[in-house]
């Protein structure tokens, strides 16, 4: 299994498992694209492309798997496009600071992304078709902690589709809106050029179901025993508090948020599954608040977290596991999709011959 096979079956396992959540229940009834968008991004569980601090195959799977099989297309054409989809919304979501306006990287990106994926399938020209998407560029970071941080990724994968399709009836448009004063790149603070780096070198396939930037905090827990602890520290890159920024927390949805309640979680209960999240755990909640504290320093790297146990240093993770430096094994990534779908993924990108409906079906089944 390549590294591109392995991202799309990462991703179809988070949405067959998010697909029954209360986010991709309502984006259900507005079309198959946001539905799955919002089901593959929910959990917060499905890989992530650090250098650009977004969601790679969120926007670009939905898209690929829905209009290859709406078009009667192969698994292998669907992987194809796929692939030119992630590498493109991954070169423009690095070569900005999105995360530090405001914005949300994968919804604003992501439009992009899934443009390219309908072109590719449907023959049409690609460069329009993003340029059309970058029309409905937005979403935002406030959204983190609810239903809208996943929906805005399932309305990108969407809009995405609707460009590619735009362009592929003829639809055209000026270059110059990428590039002018006022284009995209000025309006969202971007310097767009494509160094030619392979984002899917690059890409984290994630162990733990929340904020990829707390996954360092969570591994260093593992490390150390804090039951007895009176005092936790976690020191993390200004980046990381930024991303992972609650500290009491009102719901599930914001636990994934919450460097605090995540290490308190880590020293309950141990490592984070999918169901730790359905509502926050009170016991956990009180234990983050009275003893897990977090301060950043930004000599450390954005993906570095440091333990202090009563004042003493009791564990560091650079990268944590799932990280390009640290990859999940084939068997810890076949463990997760067990996890979130059991036997319902079992040899689905075997065969690249077989239609791309058989994907589709296998994540609209019961």
């Amino acid at each position: 299994m390549n590294a591109y096979e392995a991202s799309l079956l990462d991703w179809m396992a988070c949405a067959y498992a998010g697909r029954r959540q209360r986010a991709a229940q309502a984006a259900q009834a507005v079309d198959a694209i946001t539905w799955l968008g919002t089901a593959g991004h929910v959990l917060d569980f499905d890989d992530t492309y650090l250098p650009g601090i977004a969601h790679l195959s969120a926007p670009t799977a939905p898209a690929a798997i829905v209009m290859a099989a709406r078009f009667q297309a192969t698994i292998g054409e669907a992987l194809e496009a796929y692939a030119a989809g992630f590498e493109a919304m991954g070169a423009l979501s690095r070569s900005h600071r999105l995360y530090d306006g405001g914005w949300h990287p994968t919804a604003v990106c992501g439009a992009a992304g899934a443009a390219v994926v309908t072109a590719r399938i449907l023959g049409g020209d690609e460069a329009t078709a993003v340029r059309l998407a970058l029309l409905q560029a937005g979403g935002l970071r406030a959204a983190f902690g609810s239903d809208g941080k996943s929906l805005q990724v399932g309305m990108a994968a969407a809009a995405g589709v609707q460009a590619g399709m735009l362009a592929v009836s003829g639809a055209v448009i000026s270059p110059d809106v990428m590039d002018a004063p006022d284009g995209f790149a000025a309006a969202f603070g971007a310097r767009v050029e494509d160094d030619g780096r392979a984002a899917i070198d690059e890409n984290w396939i994630k162990p733990w179901p929340c904020c990829l930037m707390s996954h360092s905090a969570i591994e260093a827990a593992t490390r150390a025993d804090l039951a007895e602890a009176e005092a936790i520290e976690v020191i993390v890159h200004p980046v990381a508090r930024r991303a992972a920024a609650y500290d009491d927390v009102a719901d599930g949805l914001q636990a994934k948020f919450s460097i605090p309640y995540l290490v308190a979680w880590v020293a309950i209960n141990g490592e984070p599954e999918p169901k730790s999240f359905d509502r926050v755990n009170r016991h956990v909640q009180a234990f983050a608040q009275e003893q897990v504290r977090v301060r950043t320093d930004d000599t450390l790297g954005e993906t570095e977290a440091v333990l202090l146990a009563d004042g003493d240093e009791v564990a560091r993770v650079a990268a944590s596991l799932g990280s390009p430096q640290r990859p999940m094994t084939a068997e810890q990534l076949a463990a997760k999709c067990r996890l979130l779908a059991g036997d319902a993924l079992d040899g689905i990108l075997d065969d690249r011959d077989a239609p791309a409906q058989t994907l589709l079906n296998a994540l609209s089944s019961a």
